[in-house]
């Protein structure tokens, strides 16, 4: 088996044997591809990689895919008209309990259960999710290249922007930037937002066009090597307002001081703590209406985010996102992310993209 694999499987398998398992099935494509190297996207077939301790991972997949000759597991295929859980229970021991994905589709979840109700079923995505998180050398290279490229798009990103453009024209055009600068392509779909409407988190770009006085929001990644980026600028279209700047500068100081304090040992808590305490003391706690961060890597979202409730430390290898926000319905919004990687005695950050004020057009 290649070493980086092997490696993986391993960690992989001794995280299960801490919550007393042997075995496990996991069926999230991005989890079978950071096991094995192979991606797939399955659509509503079956698609399933089985650990077992003391055998080689297994992966069952139907013959319609194809995955790159891979020493990382063994194959087994199966036809349209095969039963696929047949195949997943001649690899597992009917009298240990099986670990589940949190992927596996209830479809072929209560079949498999019921195939054989003496077993029992465990849900252990977290014992991928804690590999996962924990990012080895070549991953932090990978996220280092994917934001280098989401720091030179964001610069071009800026040039799109001129009087009476809609934020889906812009919109529209990032994804060819990307390629051009190396990307396969979004990470997410990109937000795009203007004025008010970057009072929404989550705002969809339509037709709204840009105005002298708007802010104007992007929030973007682009996936390169397989690993995403994910990166918020906010700037201004002609001179900012001084709620606007003091509104901008309250963001600047919650995400600087996020960002400054992250190191192992640091709980997630605290980093939310720190970038919230800025914003309700500046007199806009109520308006910072999410969490402050979430992990990151071959998923632009992945378990274990940055939250009041998460309180576990975190550890080198990982790598999480900081993006405080305030936003003033009916107004206008202001979000500043940047990606950090935790080292052995602090942090990196990956975005070296300007955070000061910036007025464009």
């Amino acid at each position: 088996m290649h070493a980086t694999y092997k490696q993986r499987v391993e960690t992989v398998m001794h995280n299960l044997k801490q919550r007393g398992l042997s075995h496990l099935l996991v069926c999230d494509p991005r989890s079978i591809q950071y096991l094995t190297g192979a991606y797939v996207e399955p659509g509503e077939r079956f698609l399933g990689l089985v650990l077992a301790e003391d055998a080689e991972p297994t992966l069952v997949l139907n013959e319609l895919f194809t995955v790159p000759d891979t020493s990382a597991c063994a194959v087994r295929l199966y036809s349209d008209t095969d039963d696929p859980l047949a195949l997943v229970a001649t690899l597992c021991d009917a009298d240990q309990p099986l670990g589940c994905d949190k992927n596996l589709a209830a479809r072929f979840l209560l079949p498999l259960m019921e195939r054989d109700a003496a077993t029992k079923f465990q849900l252990a995505s977290d014992a991928v999710d804690d590999a996962r998180a924990r990012k080895d050398a070549a991953e932090r290279a990978a996220m280092r290249a994917a934001s280098r490229t989401n720091d030179a798009a964001m610069g071009r990103f800026r040039e799109l922007v001129h009087e009476g453009v809609t934020e889906a024209e812009v919109a529209g055009q990032l994804e060819e930037i990307y390629r051009e600068l190396g990307a396969q392509g979004h990470s997410f779909t990109p937000i795009v937002s203007f004025g008010a409407n970057a009072a929404d988190p989550h705002h969809e770009p339509d037709a709204t066009r840009l105005v002298a006085g708007d802010v104007v929001l992007f929030d973007v990644g682009c996936r390169q090597d397989e690993y995403c980026a994910d990166m918020t600028r906010t700037f201004f279209f002609g001179e900012p307002t001084e709620r606007q700047r003091e509104v901008y500068e309250t963001v600047r100081r919650a995400n600087e001081a996020a960002r400054t304090l992250v190191a192992p040992g640091v709980r997630f808590c605290d980093l939310d703590r720190a970038a919230r305490e800025v914003i309700e003391e500046a007199g806009f706690g109520p308006f910072f209406t999410h969490r402050l961060g979430h992990q990151i890597g071959l998923d632009v979202h992945e378990p274990g985010d940055v939250s009041a409730t998460h309180d576990a430390p975190v550890q080198p290898g990982m790598c999480f996102s900081i993006e405080p926000g305030i936003y003033l319905p009916g107004e206008f919004g202001v979000r500043i992310e940047d990606l950090v990687l935790v080292t052995e005695d602090g942090c990196e950050v990956l975005n070296s993209y300007p955070r000061e004020l910036t007025v464009i057009g």
